[in-house]
């Protein structure tokens, strides 16, 4: 029988998705041995099983899920004039089902890079999400969010903008099921409610946290982002 994704085409045309990894070779600590296709939705779930030389000399066997959702860009647009971010407030699923009291976050607008690169991806998300148009967007870092199980590496990206700059109400993309509520806020209550828990994203609170202490909103006299 062959399976979809890794013989044949699975619903999005993919196959070989179980030759991710296999090659890899860069570091001499770690022999991959096989790779396993456990799931192939939207994204990819898989099973990889390698050989790992601990730091004493000895090699381990052990396996590991890794769940490949590709890569990603996020971007907090600022307004020094006016000290003013834009943010986004949307459902997150599985927020809801973790304790959290409504599922609707307060986010940085984000998005997978797809097909594109990071600085095309995040103008579309911007654009998408926000409304806004942005021209002079500054990368700030890369991060791992959740690297023991998550592959995604996301981009950071921060611009300024003006009330002029929204182009449009944002809102997101209807046919991908999209409900985004497009909020500017007050720099300062922004960074307040990392602290009282009304904002608990982690992508966030990390370019609020850069906005405050290197970006725009820095005390004069801190290493800037300029």
């Amino acid at each position: 029988m062959k399976t979809p994704g890794v013989d044949v085409p699975d619903h999005r045309g993919r196959t070989g998705l179980d030759r991710t990894g296999r090659k890899l070779k860069r570091n001499p600590d770690v022999v991959i041995r096989d790779v396993e296709l456990t799931s192939q939705g939207w994204h990819v779930l898989r099973r990889t099983t390698f050989d790992y030389r601990r730091r004493d000399g000895r090699w381990e066997r052990q396996q590991r899920e890794t769940y490949d959702r590709g890569n990603g860009a996020v971007i907090l647009p600022y307004d020094t004039e006016r000290r003013t971010v834009l943010l986004t407030r949307q459902f997150r699923f599985p927020a809801y089902v973790n304790d959290h009291p409504d599922g609707l976050l307060i986010e940085a607008a984000a998005g997978l890079l797809d097909a594109d690169d990071p600085l095309t991806a995040i103008r579309r998300e911007s654009a998408e999400e926000l409304g806004v148009t942005l021209s002079r967007i500054e990368h700030v870092f890369d991060a791992y969010m959740s690297p023991g199980s998550v592959t995604e590496r996301l981009h950071f990206f921060a611009a300024a903008y003006t009330p002029e700059n929204r182009t449009s109400d944002g809102g997101g993309v209807v046919e991908e099921g999209e409900d985004i509520e497009v909020l500017e806020l007050d720099f300062a209550e922004a960074l307040a409610m990392t602290r009282n828990g009304q904002i608990i994203d982690g992508k966030t609170i990390m370019l609020l946290q850069w906005a405050a202490l290197h970006g725009p909103f820095a005390p004069p006299g801190c290493p800037s982002h300029d």
